[in-house]
């Protein structure tokens, strides 16, 4: 929502929405250093929640380094340093997005820090699986990092952006997955509802992409309602939609929902 006008957090009231939230992303540009990250984690923690505030709406975040920026191992280095002083802030559900981008060893070095960061202070995770061709090699990297580590549970961790090929592995494994939805491409409403069908409601968080790019923060309503075009009972709607978040993000005793 960093990227979005108070006109788009309108329209989510309007909608319906009350309860949201906002994984730390790659911006759309390279930050050049750490201060940058400051004022970032300062604007999702102070800033965003007091925007959706003005609308009721109630705003939650994610601290953490994206992979994109992983590539940089001095910067790197640097913003690992800050992170666990953000995350004790109110608003603050865990790590994340955090993952894999291109599967590199800057990438994986980055990751494998802040796992140990989320095991140390038993924070959930957001994980940021690869949008190209390497996302089924990369989602069983991430996997298998996380489960050599017992000191992180699966069942706090939501495996974003699955698709057709990864979904029932990641089931298989104990995790949550997300299916993130796109005007233009990745994952559409149609799609997801697809995914749906074939893999059941259980485990699964389908969210809307709000960011710098063609995007839309609406996408799931939509998707709703191409569930309820399809005919599945409110029932199944409602699971997908309020019960399925709320489980998975009521595991963290910061958040509440309606």
């Amino acid at each position: 929502m960093v990227s979005r006008t108070t006109d788009d957090y309108l329209a989510l009231a309007i909608n319906g929405i009350h309860t949201i939230t906002e994984p730390a992303f790659w911006p759309g540009f390279d930050r050049k250093g750490v201060d940058g990250f400051h004022d970032y984690f300062h604007h999702l923690t102070v800033v965003e929640p007091a925007r959706a505030a003005r609308f009721r709406i109630r705003h939650y975040c994610w601290i953490g380094l994206n992979s994109k920026e992983s590539e940089n191992p001095e910067l790197a280095e640097e913003v690992l340093k800050i992170i666990p002083q953000y995350l004790d802030r109110p608003t603050v559900l865990g790590l994340g997005e955090i993952g894999l981008n291109k599967n590199s060893l800057n990438e994986i070095k980055a990751l494998e820090r802040q796992l140990g960061i989320a095991a140390e202070r038993n924070d959930m995770i957001l994980v940021h699986t690869p949008h190209l061709e390497d996302k089924l090699k990369g989602t069983r990297i991430i996997m298998d990092m996380i489960l050599s580590d017992k000191r992180l549970s699966p069942s706090r961790v939501l495996i974003d952006h699955a698709e057709e090929h990864t979904i029932g592995e990641i089931k298989d494994n104990g995790f949550w997955f997300g299916l993130t939805l796109y005007p233009n491409s990745k994952g559409s409403p149609e799609r997801a509802v697809d995914a749906v069908e074939v893999f059941g409601p259980d485990n699964i968080c389908i969210n809307s992409s709000a960011d710098w790019s063609v995007s839309d923060p609406l996408a799931t309503v939509k998707c709703a309602n191409e569930m309820r075009r399809r005919g599945h009972p409110e029932a199944t709607i409602h699971k997908v939609f309020y019960e399925n978040p709320k489980a998975f993000l009521g595991q963290s005793p910061k958040f509440r929902a309606e």
